[in-house]
């Protein structure tokens, strides 16, 4: 299943998504990106997480 909650956040995980692919060197295009590696798009995600974990660290101070 790959719906989003909240159809109107769609373009802000993709502006989220190119903005971590960006920071981790790996050039990620609109639309299809099956030609990946586990390791590259493993990278996208960790760096995704990083930033959801820094974003919520700082709204706690």
């Amino acid at each position: 299943m790959n719906k989003n909650i909240v159809p109107e956040a769609r373009e802000g995980l993709n502006r989220f998504k190119m903005e971590a692919a960006s920071e981790v060197g790996v050039n990620l295009k609109q639309g299809y990106n099956g030609d990946l590696t586990a390791r590259q798009a493993g990278s996208i995600g960790g760096q995704m997480v990083k930033k959801m974990i820094q974003a919520y660290e700082q709204g706690l101070k």
